[in-house]
């Protein structure tokens, strides 16, 4: 019976945070369209906030319990924001996004922000598992924005000098150089929370 319990609330959970990820894939859509860059600049904003969150809670978790095993938590949900917040970087630089696009990123950045503290602080296996979905998708979308890019649909503009030289890039690098590492991290981010949501399940 306890198991069962366990498994229903899991499923729940698991559909709950699914829902939550298609709804801001539709918003996403429903707004920028084909506009993958810009899509790009708002998205990679939140994508920053989840890691910091994590992070940080993890870190008082450990200060409160006064134990020393959520270092290589820590880190790694660090990791992921810096990781995140780079890819900003990038793409602001390949966008060049307006005032409107600009306050869109502030307040997306702000009402997610106070969106995930809620879910981490009080459903914390959700959370991750939301994340682990948001980056699926990422990864989906970077995939598609990849094919528009070599197809000619979307010019393969040089790599900004920032990425060149965080991904240690070719000087020549381009575009599409560029969308495939951010993807290769987003899949990474995928499998990591994910994990720490099989993890917190077991």
């Amino acid at each position: 019976m306890i198991t069962l319990i366990k498994n229903s609330t899991s499923q729940l959970s698991d559909a709950f945070a699914y829902s939550m990820t298609k709804f801001f894939r539709f918003i996403a859509d429903s707004f920028f369209l084909k506009r993958y860059g810009h899509r790009a600049v708002v998205l990679e904003t939140v994508a920053g906030v989840p890691g910091m969150v994590a992070g940080v809670w993890m870190h008082f978790k450990s200060l409160r319990k006064m134990k020393a095993g959520y270092g290589e938590q820590i880190r790694e949900m660090l990791s992921e924001a810096e990781n995140e917040r780079m890819h900003l970087m990038f793409f602001i630089e390949i966008a060049k996004p307006n005032i409107m696009e600009r306050f869109i990123v502030l307040s997306s950045q702000l009402l997610f922000g106070i969106f995930y503290l809620f879910m981490y602080t009080f459903f914390t296996r959700t959370a991750h598992r939301m994340i682990g979905y948001f980056e699926d998708e990422a990864v989906s979308s970077y995939t598609e924005y990849l094919k528009m890019v070599e197809s000619g649909e979307v010019e393969n503009t040089p790599a900004p000098h920032i990425a060149i030289n965080y991904y240690n890039l070719g000087a020549d690098a381009r575009l599409s150089d560029l969308i495939k590492c951010v993807r290769a991290d987003e899949q990474h981010h995928s499998e990591i929370n994910h994990n720490y949501a099989n993890k917190l399940q077991s």
